[in-house]
């Protein structure tokens, strides 16, 4: 008979649930399996022969190695399996099946511990999909005569029976063909009959070493056996099957919340059982809850450990046991307690309904939530008596409409429920808490836990609450925390917590108030104030409620009330506990009591237990028992004192009788020791008196604690700082601590928190970013505030350093054969400093199942892009990046999307990278990224951005540009304000569009508050400069600087200069190569960006601005001027436009000064700026040119003019002579170049320039035109011999001027790290050639100058020439020879060349990788280069009219090319000159008759495709003397 199919697939659940006809079926389906098991019995006597063979021929001494054991398994197993044909036909049906399991087998017996530690593969199903059958699919509901099980070989870490009964019989069959393995040795006989004869010899000439491994590894495998076989016999000593049955079960459980508990059991049966715990009947997946349980089986025993229990872990648990005779389960349960408030009964109800498998909860929906928090609330600051709201938008994914999430709040762990002072709200979205009168003891963590089901978040933010202002200066803050204690008939004790602020003056004491609920009444409790925070309140009328407040009182008055107690009724306990569970009608805040009159009095007994439970220096409480004997009428209480050691005993209480067993005694004396007993009194009389207490002293029990001690404050934000204390020394019933803290130096104050709190750590909020503070802290308990702590040490308030966040969104940039290229974003956190690099991981996928993660680099990479070497082609692949800074490597990204290694064939582009967003405006941002790693077949022309708003559909997608840009930055406008936008970009070649980047993180159009931009400026040096404030800087901030958003490094043309928050970029000497746009970010901040653009119109405003600041003048109204006054006076004189009162003139004959004299009376009128000089007369000795020169500061300015004549005044002209504006100065050109350039002014066609060096004059070729006003001296090719003093002079018949320039020593020097800057600029790229002896890297120069240094380095290190290696200059070119290179020589090189300042790099890389080099391998293989062999002379000196006959032999492979030069120029064969190339290697060059034409160098030429090589001859032809004679004479 068949079991029904959807009960075999589900014959693990406990049998309780079966209905009685299915438990017959069941029943009946296992006698049937009873007696198909036969064959299994038979196996497992066969497993025990098999055993004994075994442990015989290994004392045979047969030699086997264990990796060769395991190898012929599967031949073992195969034997196994012909001999289990004999047995049943279906043995036969499952043969594939069978040799499945034994491969299985065989490769899953290579872990030992598969096969020692455990055999109990547990078998009870997991909530996941089945597992692939073996069996098809139309066979499901056949019946079989018997089937033979299949081990499958899964790992025994895997929970849970096979889903089908197919899958069960493969795992039996497995355990069958596994034992005989062991129980033959038949399958290692063969194996050793199978050896060749080469395999003997090879295992004859083993070493000895090798020997001793496989005799140690035959040892420990006999060994493991043994031990196998042993624990097996001792499971199953009767070789039968055997159901499964707990020896020990697994006991209930009640603990606390976060402890831990373990559930034990052991199991006996055979086939060893497979056990799996449930929950509330659902398996327990533990891979779903990482760390949440532990299940362990070895040996027979089985555990289930839950770690930090919490109240949604209470319930049933079970351990189910099965084999293939049957199966068996035994429960436990497991009661969670929380150590704080009550648990709802109906919460807890609902929860466990919402457990049960047959509710419809959201498990139904979804295997999982992912719960989070966006718009999330922060560290609060409020003030008592505001309104403080706190709120969390939830996302939950998926969103399931017909569930709603369960919202909870907690302060301090504690959870918080809805009254008049706290409101909760949930909008189905959002949840906020609001204090609507907030106060200190609302003070306190916040925490929002979001339950979906089993699983839930939390989100938790401190809240801060202020005292209020004070009604009264100095007056001391509220107390908080009232609450009502040992609550009575006519009595009860209030207590309160200390306010952390007392107004700067000592606390004296404190006031307590009550009021009855209903009134509004307010009535102090105590006449004085008292010092201790508890306080017993009497004359209470039974009955009513009262409500509490407490005010504290220093020198300067009474503080604010505290916020009152919650109600508290005048009752006996026992009637308050009776009332509350069984309400007769609504509270009304008041109860009538009446009493029944007894039929007869009786006297009461004294009372009983009567002890001293609190004692202070204002009053001692004392508690008592009511009498046995007190009749049926109520009693009342007389309290009696006295005196220690005397019998003197005084009524306290002599009006008013006490109703309950509680009194506070007043009005005692300090000091003095005192006995109370009590005595009972009803209408019958008063009672005999109880047993006096000891003797008890009136003064406090409770000291006030001891300061706290070790305070250490750590960093933790840029706002907040971690503070550690240890506790006081013997401190007792602490309610907390106080911790202050002060600027350091400031000398003031504040309280860091107003609610006192437990253990020994806080966080400090609100502190100012970048000051030092110091920290003390005083502890709390009812007798009082301890004296401070020691103050600690300052500390800078700025974050502390993490490691920062995941990486994410992981792309792959280019994919070949056995590579791909990663990219990926920066992590969202970054830990408060820069990230120092990158780590990859990387895993193989197979059919969808992960592999173990390897490393892709040990060493970090800095950039966002990284290529992984070395993988296989075609094989899936899945990865993951971790980011590191300081603080050590962060939390690896989750695991990227599977991608498959293959070579990319596409023509068009990979994506772009990198893609960013910065300089966010309102209206605009500036949008970054970098280039493809793969181009395509073509190279990329150009790129195409895109833009959407963020919540905008696919489709939305529109393009910014209609043309490809070339750059790799584009600056967006037209943005809306407010609206958010996301980007991407795509590149395109000639094959077309690519795909598109990674979509960038959503960016708001906004300007932030603070927002500032670059600024330029020219200071009064005419230096130009950007300047860039950041006011959000963190310690760890930099300014980066860009130009055209490539980072600046080493300019020589820009100075960057850095300064707390300010950072100036200024220009040496802007030009056109300074033409651009210049950007700075500032790392670790919110985005804090901005650029400017410089222009060529801009660059000319700037300039002249520049030299305006530089060269000021003073402005004049009018030039010098002259005129003859009436008494034959001669008055000079000019105007500025205005002089500044620092403003001074000097006045100038003949290149001499004149000064205020009889002669010359001299002015100058500050306030309209005229200059005068009057001379008294005019004489011949005052023909000359007189000159006014101003100085108002740095701007200066003079105005001149010539009087000629014969003692008299022929002509007044203004400064008619040449001057320089500009003195002489220098320049290095384009050319590299040095020009001695000046500025001149009134210049004529007959001025002459005259150029002197060292007082010599120089030759100019050429005269001047003066041109622009400008002379210019051009020195090509400047070096050392051009050192001296230059000196230019103008001059005609006006006058003349002159300018002087010295180069010499320092001036010198820098002239020429100029110079040499323009040449090392003018370097081409290395190039490579072959030369006869090897390579040679060269580049040209402009011209080449002994001060620019030369250096060379092969892969980063500095080259030492020797004769192989070789570098030196010819002319403009600067080599380096390699001769007979060798691989050791690929690589990277690098020239390096030094101007005095600088190093300026040129890099070639002869490693054969990246772009390709055919010359490099011909290089490294001169076997193949051509080459001349030899044969030719170097010169050849042949007689006129003889012939001449030149050979040599050439070689390469491939055969080169052979071609002839004659003086540099193509030379080919002809009539009188005859050329051979013969057999690809002789070479013959022959002519018949020379003569003196044919003098000369020829060069022979050969080359291959692996190098060039020339050979040259001199030829030189002559004539004999008596030739020569005879045609001299023939001439004349």
């Amino acid at each position: 008979m068949s079991l029904p199919f959807y009960q075999r697939h589900h014959e693990h659940y406990d049998r309780a649930y079966r209905h009685k006809a299915l438990s017959s079926t069941v029943s009946q389906y296992q006698k049937e399996t009873k007696s198909k098991s036969a064959l299994y019995a038979q196996g497992s006597a066969a497993y025990s022969r098999g055993s004994a063979a075994y442990r015989h021929s290994s004392a045979a001494g047969f030699s086997l190695d264990s990796s060769a054991a395991y190898s012929y398994g599967s031949s073992s197993l195969s034997t196994s399996s012909a001999a289990y044909s004999h047995a049943s036909e279906s043995i036969n049906k499952l043969a594939a099946a069978y040799r499945l399991g034994s491969e299985a087998y065989s490769f899953g017996l290579k872990n030992s511990n598969l096969m020692i530690e455990d055999q109990s593969y547990k078998m009870s199903p997991k909530a996941k999909r089945a597992k692939q059958s073996l069996i098809s699919e139309d066979k499901e509901n056949e019946a079989l005569d018997y089937s033979v099980p299949i081990f499958t070989g899964r790992q025994v870490n895997i929970s849970g029976i096979t889903d089908t009964e197919e899958e069960r019989i493969k795992e039996s069959a497995a355990y069958v063909a596994k034992r005989n393995l062991f129980a033959t040795g038949e399958g290692v006989s063969v194996s050793k009959v199978a050896k060749t004869t080469s395999e003997e010899e090879h295992h004859e000439k083993k070493s000895r070493k090798v020997a001793i491994r496989e005799s140690a590894e035959r040892v420990a495998m006999k060994k493991t056996l043994e031990e196998t076989q042993a624990f097996h016999r001792k499971l199953n000593q009767d070789n039968l099957l055997h159901a499964p049955e707990f020896i020990i079960e697994p006991r209930s459980h009640t603990i606390w919340e976060k402890e831990n508990v373990r559930f034990n059991c052991s199991v006996a049966g055979w086939p060893e059982p497979h056990v799996t715990w449930y929950k509330n009947n659902v398996p327990i997946d533990v891979q779903a809850h990482p760390g949440k349980y532990i299940i362990q089986s070895r040996y027979g025993l089985h555990s289930l450990e839950i770690t930090e229990c919490e109240f949604d872990d209470t319930a049933q648990y079970h351990a189910s046991a099965m084999n293939v005779k049957g199966e068996v389960s035994v429960y436990a349960s497991l009661v969670v307690k929380r150590y704080k408030g009550e648990i709802d009964a109906s919460l807890l109800h609902a929860r466990n309904l919402s457990l049960s498998p047959f509710a419809v909860t959201p498990h139904g929906y979804a295997s999982r939530f992912e719960i989070s928090f966006v718009d999330k609330f922060d560290v609060a600051f409020g003030r008592e008596g505001e309104t403080m709201s706190l709120g969390c938008t939830v996302v939950i994914n998926p969103d399931i409409k017909r569930f709603k999430p369960d919202i909870e709040w907690y302060r301090n762990g504690v959870p918080i429920t809805p009254s008049k002072w706290v409101q909760m709200q949930w909008s189905g979205e959002r949840a906020s808490l609001t204090l609507t009168h907030a106060n200190k003891e609302d003070e306190g963590l916040y925490t929002l836990r979001v339950a979906m089901g089993e699983y839930y978040e939390e989100y938790s933010g401190y809240v801060f609450v202020r005292d209020a202002d004070a009604e009264i200066p100095g007056a001391p803050g509220a107390p908080l925390d009232v609450q009502c204690l040992d609550a009575n008939k006519d009595y009860v004790i209030v207590s309160w917590k200390q306010p952390a602020v007392d107004g700067g003056n000592p606390i004296l004491g404190y006031f307590i108030d009550r009021c009855e609920v209903g009134t509004s009444h307010w009535t102090q409790c105590n006449e004085n104030p008292v010092k201790f925070a508890r306080f017993p309140v009497t004359g209470l009328i039974e009955g009513r409620s009262y409500i509490f407040r407490v005010r504290a009182v220093n020198k300067a008055g009474v503080s604010l009330p505290s916020r009152v107690s919650e109600p508290v009724a005048a009752l006996d306990p026992a009637d308050r506990a009776r009332l509350k569970s069984h309400p007769s009608a609504p509270w009304t805040g008041q109860i009538i009591v009446t009493e029944e009159e007894p039929a007869e009095g009786v006297v009461p007994g004294p009372p009983t237990d009567l002890q001293v439970i609190e004692a202070t220096k204002n009053y001692v409480v004392l508690s008592w028992k009511p009498p046995g004997q007190r009749g049926h009428e109520g009693i009342m209480y007389f309290v009696e004192k006295c005196v220690a050691g005397t019998e003197d005993w005084q009524r306290v209480n002599t009006e008013i009788p006490v109703k309950s067993p509680r009194f506070a005694v007043f009005d005692l004396s300090e000091g003095k020791s005192y006995c109370f007993r009590v005595r009972c009194c009803n209408s019958a009389g008063i009672g005999e008196p109880s047993e006096a207490t000891e003797a008890t002293v009136v003064d406090d029990k409770l000291d006030i604690p001891k300061a706290p001690g070790q305070i250490m404050p750590t960093r933790n934000t840029d706002t907040s700082v971690v503070v550690t204390w240890t506790e006081p020394p013997d401190a007792k019933e602490l309610v907390g601590y106080y911790i202050e803290s002060s600027v350091e130096g400031s000398g003031r104050w504040e309280p860091c928190n107003n609610n006192p709190v437990k253990g020994t750590r806080f966080v400090c909020h609100g502190l100012s970013t970048g000051e030092k503070y110091i920290f003390r802290v005083r502890a709390v308990n009812a007798a009082g505030l301890s004296e401070f702590s020691q103050e600690s040490e300052p500390i800078e308030v700025k974050a502390a350093i993490a490691a920062p966040s995941p990486p994410y969104d992981i792309v792959v940039l280019e994919s070949v054969r056995d590579s791909m290229v990663l990219g990926w974003k920066q992590p969202e956190a970054i830990g408060g400093t820069e990230i120092t690099g990158y780590y990859v991981n990387y895993r193989e996928v197979v059919d969808g199942v992960p592999g173990k993660w390897k490393e892709a680099n040990i060493k970090a990479v800095s950039e966002r892009a990284y290529r992984i070497q070395n993988l296989k082609e075609n094989m899936v692949y899945q990865f993951q990046v971790a980011a590191a800074n300081l603080a050590g490597v962060g939390a690896p990204s989750k695991p990227s999307k599977s991608f498959k290694c293959e070579e990319w064939t596409i023509a068009v582009p990979g994506p772009p990278h990198d893609v960013k967003c910065t300089e966010v405006r309102k209206d605009s941002l500036v949008l970054l990224w970098k280039e493809p790693v793969y181009s395509g077949r073509s190279p990329i022309v150009g790129y195409y951005v895109d833009m959407k708003e963020t919540e905008a559909k696919e489709e939305r997608w529109r393009s910014v540009n209609e043309k490809p840009l070339q750059k790799k930055y584009l600056k967006i406008g037209g943005l809306t304000q407010g609206v958010s936008y996301v980007f991407r970009v795509r590149a395109t070649n000639q094959a077309g569009v690519g795909k598109p980047s990674d979509v960038t993180d959503a960016v708001m159009a906004e300007t932030r508050p603070g927002t500032k931009e670059v600024v330029v400026d020219v200071d009064d040096n005419g230096v130009i400069s950007l300047n860039f404030e950041c006011d959000q800087m963190s310690p760890d901030s930099k300014f980066i600087w860009s130009k055209n958003y490539e980072p600046i490094e080493d300019d020589p043309r820009l100075n960057i200069d850095t300064k707390g928050g300010k950072s100036k970029l200024s220009f040496k000497n802007l030009g056109e190569d300074d033409l651009g746009i210049y950007s700075c970010i500032v790392t670790d901040t919110d985005g804090v960006s901005s650029s400017y653009t410089i222009d060529e119109e801009e660059m000319k405003r700037l300039l002249a601005l520049s030299h305006e600041r530089q060269f000021p003048t003073v402005p004049l109204m009018s030039e010098l001027a002259v005129e003859i006054l009436e008494k034959g006076e001669v008055r000079f004189w000019l105007q500025a436009e205005k002089l500044s009162g620092n403003a001074k003139a000097n006045f100038v004959f003949n290149d001499k000064e004149i000064f205020n004299g009889e002669k010359y009376k001299m002015k100058v009128d500050k306030n309209t700026g005229l200059v005068e000089m009057i001379m008294d007369k005019l004489e011949e000795k005052d023909e000359g040119t007189y000159t006014f020169q101003l100085q108002d500061g740095k701007a200066t300015n003079q105005s001149s003019l010539v009087l000629i004549g014969d003692g008299r005044l022929i002509c007044i002209m203004q400064w008619a002579g040449p001057h320089f504006v500009d003195k002489l100065g220098w320049e290095v050109t384009d050319e590299c170049n040095v020009m001695l350039k000046c500025k001149v002014a009134n210049i004529k066609k007959e001025t002459h320039i005259v150029w002197y060096k060292d007082d010599r004059e120089i030759m100019v070729d050429e005269e001047h035109d003066f041109k622009d006003g400008v002379c210019t001296l051009l020195i090509s090719e400047f070096s050392k011999k051009d050192a001296g003093t230059y000196e230019v002079i103008l001059k005609d018949d006006r006058g003349k001027d002159s300018s002087e320039l010295k180069l010499k020593d320092t001036a010198f020097a820098d002239l020429m790290n100029e110079v040499c800057r323009r040449i090392a600029l003018s370097a081409t790229d290395l190039k490579i050639q072959s030369t006869a002896e090897g390579i040679r890297l060269y580049s040209y120069v402009t011209y080449y100058v002994e001060d620019l240094r030369v250096g060379w380095v092969h892969n980063d290190t500095q080259i030492k020439f020797t004769d192989r290696m070789r570098t030196g200059v010819t002319g403009e070119q600067i080599w380096l020879q390699i001769n007979e290179p060798t691989p050791q020589d690929k690589g990277r090189y690098t020239m390096e060349l030094f101007d005095g300042n600088t190093t300026h790099k040129k890099t070639v890389d002869l490693s054969g990788q990246g772009r390709p080099f055919p010359l490099l391998t011909s290089l490294l293989c001169g076997q193949y280069r051509a080459r001349v062999l030899g044969g030719l002379p170097d010169v050849v000196t042949i007689q006129e009219g003889k012939a001449l006959n030149l050979s040599c032999t050439v070689w390469g492979d491939p055969t080169p090319e052979v071609s002839w030069l004659k003086n540099e120029k193509s030379f080919v064969s002809d009539a009188n000159c005859i050329l051979k190339f013969e057999s690809g290697k002789n070479v013959s060059f022959s002519i018949s008759t020379v003569s003196t034409q044919d003098s000369g160098k020829y060069s022979i030429v050969v080359k291959n495709k692996y190098g060039t090589e020339t050979s040259d001859v001199t030829v030189s032809v002559y004539i004999p003397e008596e030739e020569r004679e005879s045609e001299q004479e023939k001439k004349q």
